[in-house]
């Protein structure tokens, strides 16, 4: 029982710092006088106080966590946190219930991007600062950043890096110290943020969007303080302002840190990933910019070429910015762009999905399947880069991917005999699971998860959350194993 004494004390000590997050919106709502201001002094106080209470009620039992307890914080972190950020929202807006705002916080720190607001126009601008922080928090990893600035917890970074950094090359070593890699990612992270911000503002928008608009472009989380969402702007500067920066967004947040550190373009040469990455995305784009103005969907290519790159790079790299209403178009593109939300962001990116290296693993499976078919006796070893793939990270791969798929599938049968038609159910499994925010049918673009009855919302929820912690680190913690002796 001890060593759960030992979690809640680091919980209760990032549920604190947690708190202090909010004095961002907070200042905000003093300074224009927004009307928000005494729910995030509310919630504050109810934050602080929670995590104070439950840091120094299990202070005695603080210690070196081990990887075991490292997942099962992680898992306690993105679930209890989201209760502590939707109070502002419940707070200020009493037509949502507690479903539709954990729905709302979750999304945000999972940086899904799938909202259940409407009228966002009308909202405090404090409100809508709030959200875009979520996103951005959530973006790199409130672990990650836990290591970086908060050694004083007494935790095991490396366990609780190991937990949350995505995809099967983590143990790669960017630094010596662990700390030293997690304050080095938030460093690119923020500089990229502010190069994001000052790029907007350049190319039209206010300070306040340029600021919640970086926050969710780099979060890669579609998150926006206008209903009509890059709609409301209809500016193409502005969108390939979006574009250039959710691309950068998708690539490992490792290989521009390393890219940093060398001065140097060579790291993104030999990372694996972000070659398909670019050409995927960019040939989708110009092929289906000519097939939507072959069909007179767009009468100019330019403005084919235009809406198409927006919205496909928006849901390719699992952000869910939206321009137009995408789900007009031929259905063909709406679900090509759901296939891509599953496989194109890079591992150690702020995406959703696969991730590109485990996409690349698999078709170098199945081409390394069909050889040995033919020629029995050929050896053909699977390569990234520079180096062999080992057996062991193949195996994972095709594991991981078959509770993907089954994923999917559970998510989308139990939405569907919840009583949504067939498209919406995929869709919102599909949306939520690979942390994209819009789907189809009842969610699309146009639309919010508003329409979702309770049971409904609480599954996207979890799918989200399965989703973000790439579904064995959740699912561990179900296992009789996880909580043996």
């Amino acid at each position: 029982m001890n060593r759960f004494f030992a979690v809640a004390n680091v919980l209760g000590k990032m549920i604190l710092v947690f708190g202090f997050t909010m004095l961002i919106p907070l200042g905000l709502a003093f300074w224009l006088e927004d009307g928000a201001r005494a729910v995030f002094q509310e919630s504050i106080l109810i934050t602080i106080g929670c995590g104070s209470f439950l840091w120094l009620a299990t202070r005695r039992y603080k210690r070196e966590l081990q990887i075991r307890d490292g997942f099962l914080l992680v898992v306690l972190v993105w679930s209890v946190l989201p209760v502590f950020a939707m109070l502002p929202l419940l707070f200020y807006l009493p037509e949502l219930n507690v479903s539709m705002a954990y729905f709302e916080a979750v999304s945000g720190l999972t940086a899904t991007g799938g909202t259940v607001l409407t009228g966002l126009d009308a909202l405090p601008l404090s409100i809508n600062l709030w959200r875009g922080e979520m996103v951005w928090l959530g973006g790199m990893g409130l672990i990650v950043l836990a290591v970086a600035i908060l050694p004083l917890l007494g935790v095991g970074g490396r366990q609780m890096l190991k937990a949350e950094t995505p995809g099967p090359m983590k143990e790669n070593k960017l630094t010596p110290r662990i700390a030293e890699t997690a304050k080095g990612l938030w460093l690119v992270y923020a500089g990229l943020t502010l190069a994001c911000m000052a790029a907007y503002k350049w190319a039209g928008m206010n300070w306040f969007d340029a600021v919640m608009h970086a926050f969710t472009t780099l979060g890669l989380g579609g998150f926006s303080s206008h209903d009509a969402s890059y709609g409301y702007w209809d500016s193409p500067l502005i969108e390939s302002v979006a574009i250039v920066f959710m691309l950068i967004a998708g690539i490992n947040f490792a290989t521009h840190f390393l890219a940093w550190r060398a001065r140097s373009l060579t790291s993104y040469r030999y990372d694996p990933e972000v070659g398909m990455f670019i050409l995927i995305v960019l040939a989708s784009c110009v092929g289906f910019a000519c097939y939507l103005w072959l069909i007179n969907v767009y009468s100019d290519p330019l403005t084919a070429l235009r809406y198409a790159s927006f919205n496909i790079v928006s849901i390719a790299t699992t952000t869910g910015y939206s321009s137009t209403d995408y789900s007009l178009w031929p259905i063909f593109i709406p679900l090509w762009m759901l296939f891509l939300s599953g496989f194109c962001t890079s591992s150690g990116s702020t995406g959703g999905g696969i991730k590109m290296i485990r996409a690349r693993i698999l078709y170098q499976q199945v081409y390394r399947e069909m050889i040995t078919i033919m020629h029995p006796s050929a050896v053909t070893p699977a390569t990234l880069g520079r180096g062999v793939v080992s057996s062991r990270i193949i195996l994972a791969v095709l594991v991981f991917m078959f509770v993907y798929v089954s994923s999917i599938v559970l998510m989308t049968l139990i939405l569907t005999l919840s009583g949504l038609d067939v498209i919406t159910a995929f869709s919102a499994a599909v949306a939520c699971i690979n942390n994209l925010g819009p789907g189809l049918g009842q969610i699309g673009p146009a639309t919010t998860y508003a329409s979702l009855t309770d049971f409904q919302t609480w599954v996207c929820s979890f799918a989200m959350l399965l989703g973000r912690l790439e579904f064995f680190t959740l699912l561990v913690v179900f296992t009789r194993a996880f909580w043996r002796k």
